[in-house]
């Protein structure tokens, strides 16, 4: 039995106390009166002292890469590099520690706050090391840069063409491979890189799972299964090996739908229609809730689409107000996925339990997605699918209605709002970047929204994204679209209930009620009552997950 702290249930409207909580089996027993409380445990009960700390429930992963995070804590940290001898030295610091033909890879630079305002080419990257396979990524993940090696190891040069929605970028005046890539070209190159073996696939699990909970987090998820050639083994690895301690939801890069389908179905075959299986556990057998959806804490919630880029490629209907260095005057961004396949996938799956997420950071890419969506229901009717808007970076206000009629959630990446609202402003214009991540107007058309982080985008933390949507403060210190703040309780409800919603979970998961699962946070200060500022800085004392504590400070 859990007491004496500030227990807000995130249930209903505005914020709710509760005196106690009373958790059994894995569940929820009871949440409400002190001495009710003590009636409902019974004798021998273990009692809790929150000390006047806050307890909320588990915070819920609305959309983040945690496989794709894991592997790059293996990389090379490129975040912060001022210039491009500085990304050179710390790829030179990071071989040292790579194995002999594995490739060298760093993640996290941003070209727009570099001296050069430009991604390396393959001629500065060989002064890593001329004869080993290199890669360095964006921060944003939507593009990047590859030496000569690695150039010649893909079979990469002057004759390839550049796929749909991406882009080789070329010498001046020459069709020979500059080096930079956006976009599905980056990921033509990423989808060849070596596959890890069983001890980094362990490293690669612990780094991710470590992370999420130490951030209070007890659902993840990875939203792009397939970026990488062997994410579905890794997330096999970790069920078969019972690695996790917190939930996964995973989600299909649309051409890896089929076979994260069948690996789902085999995973199914050996966990839950044969119990015992290899000495597996079953899965009725582990969970609390008999969620059947779930193996070993892993369960397929979906496919996910990318139908622009990051804020330089994102797909406007209006020009860009300032393009980014080589494009021209009326650049617009462009588009990744035909209207054909997008909506041949919202046909199949419309009516059934796998979500579609789609990555849209410009209007013209919401738009698309609307139009489809919006003639799916007119041929086959309204259906619970809950579509999901990834960023929504810049939405109209039509848009924010129409994603409400069709059921949609945009969930926003509010802690790169941040760092980000002064770089998006001179590109796409003040009236763009004030009415960016457009909480506030979702509320008041009667939607709902969440925040989420896009780990390794950001940290896997959703308290910065809170603090962020409260106070849409800029790196710079100023405040970028004061209109679309929302209330702390709000920005709460958004990483918890709302979220639960948004993956389909809200019977088990989201708020503190008897018989949802015992999915718990313990913070040192309560994020309603202390100083919107001090909301980033709350501390994660203790993460409990099915009434176990995975995580103590």
């Amino acid at each position: 039995m859990y007491y004496n702290g500030d227990i807000i249930t995130m249930v209903g409207d505005s914020a709710e106390y509760a005196e106690a909580v009373v958790v059994k089996d894995g569940k929820i027993l009871f949440v409400g009166a002190k001495e009710e409380a003590m009636k409902q445990a019974g004798e021998g009960h273990q009692m809790v002292d929150l000390q006047g700390k806050t307890m909320v429930p588990g915070f819920i992963d609305a959309h983040g890469h945690f496989v794709y995070y894991g592997r790059n804590q293996l990389d090379a940290d490129l975040a912060g590099v001022k210039n491009i001898p500085e990304l050179i030295n710390r790829m030179k610091e990071h071989i040292k520690n790579v194995s002999e033909g594995a490739w060298v890879v760093g993640m996290g630079y941003n070209p727009l706050l570099m001296e050069e305002k430009r991604h390396p080419t393959a001629e500065e990257l060989d002064q890593i090391s001329p004869g080993r396979p290199i890669m360095v990524v964006h921060t944003s993940g939507h593009g990047g840069s590859m030496n000569t090696a690695l150039m010649k190891l893909v079979k990469i040069d002057a004759s390839t063409k550049d796929p749909e929605g991406g882009e080789y970028l070329r010498k001046p005046g020459s069709k020979d491979i500059l080096g930079p890539m956006e976009e599905t070209a980056l990921i033509a190159v990423r989808n060849q890189r070596p596959k890890a073996g069983p001890e980094e696939m362990k490293k690669i699990i612990e780094y991710a799972s470590r992370s999420w909970l130490k951030s209070g987090q007890t659902t993840a998820m990875e939203c792009g299964m397939g970026l990488g050639a062997d994410d579905i083994d890794i997330v096999r690895f970790a069920i078969d090996n019972k690695l996790l301690a917190l939930d996964l939801v995973v989600f299909a890069k649309e051409s890896e739908t089929d076979n994260l389908i069948n690996a789902a179905y085999s995973v199914g075959q050996a966990y839950t229609d044969k119990p015992g299986k290899d000495g597996a556990v079953a899965l009725l057998e582990a969970r609390p809730d008999m969620d059947k959806r779930y193996a070993n804490h892993v369960r397929l919630g979906g496919i996910k689409f990318w139908l622009d880029g990051n804020p330089v490629t994102a797909w406007m209907s209006q020009d860009y107000h300032t393009p980014p260095p080589g494009r021209g005057k009326h650049y617009r961004g462009y588009s990744q996925i035909p209207d054909s396949v997008l909506h041949a996938f919202f046909d199949k799956y419309w009516k059934t339990n796998m979500q579609i997420n789609m990555h849209v950071l410009g209007d013209a890419a919401s738009e698309q997605a609307l139009r489809i969506i919006e003639n799916i229901i007119k041929k086959q009717g309204m259906s619970d699918h809950r579509p999901v808007f990834v960023h929504a970076g810049y939405l109209r206000e039509d848009q924010i209605k129409r994603i409400k009629q069709v059921g949609g959630i945009p969930t926003y990446l509010s802690a790169s709002f941040y760092t980000g609202a002064d770089i998006n402003e001179p590109l796409w214009g003040k009236e763009r970047a004030a009415n960016a991540n457009a909480a506030k107007s979702v509320l008041n058309n009667g939607g709902i929204f969440t925040i989420s982080h896009d780990a390794p985008i950001t940290a896997p933390e959703l308290l910065p994204g809170v603090w962020t949507a409260v106070t849409r403060k800029a790196l710079s210190g100023r405040i970028v679209g004061e209109h679309q703040r929302v209330t702390p309780f709000q920005a709460m409800k958004s990483i918890t209930a709302w979220a639960a919603y948004q993956i389909k979970e809200e019977k088990t998961k989201g708020t503190l009620e008897a018989g949802k699962l015992a999915d718990l946070v313990i913070l040192d200060k309560n994020p309603l009552k202390v100083d919107a500022d001090s909301i980033q800085n709350i501390v994660i004392v203790e993460t409990i997950k099915e009434g176990k504590t995975v995580y103590k400070k």
